[in-house]
């Protein structure tokens, strides 16, 4: 499951889960571009459970979207990575040092309060959703 949702006009939520194919990928990737077109100075929170490693064509969908992804770094200050998984936690933060700009900072699933601070608190109830859009 890939779900996007746009809590406010400065925060995007995704939410991954299980193994993602061709299809789901394309669906999240282009609803994640289409509910951050109007965010400035954006918060996002990245929640990652139960993850499975997405099939060659989800790969392939998301290597076609790279370009318009990469754009969406200058939208977006802080991201907070929820996982179950250390080694999906430790590659964020060594992701977030890659990208000036965009500060990563991961959790463990039971710190979701934490990270919610850490965002700011920009938890408002949603504006769209991936089924919206």
């Amino acid at each position: 499951m890939l779900k996007v949702t746009k809590k406010a006009a400065n925060r995007v939520d995704l939410e991954v889960s299980g193994r993602i194919d061709s299809e789901e990928m394309a669906k999240g990737l282009d609803d994640l571009l289409h509910l951050s077109e109007d965010v400035n100075e954006g918060v996002m929170l990245y929640k990652i459970t139960t993850f499975a490693f997405p099939d060659f064509g989800a790969l392939a969908a998301e290597f076609a979207r790279l370009p318009k992804l990469f754009g969406l770094l200058g939208r977006f200050d802080r991201c907070a990575v929820l996982s179950d998984a250390a080694w999906i936690r430790t590659a964020a933060e060594v992701e977030g040092a890659l990208f000036p700009g965009l500060e990563i900072k991961a959790f463990d699933l039971d710190e979701e309060e934490a990270a919610e601070a850490w965002l700011g608190g920009v938890s408002a109830q949603p504006e769209k959703t991936s089924e919206d859009a």
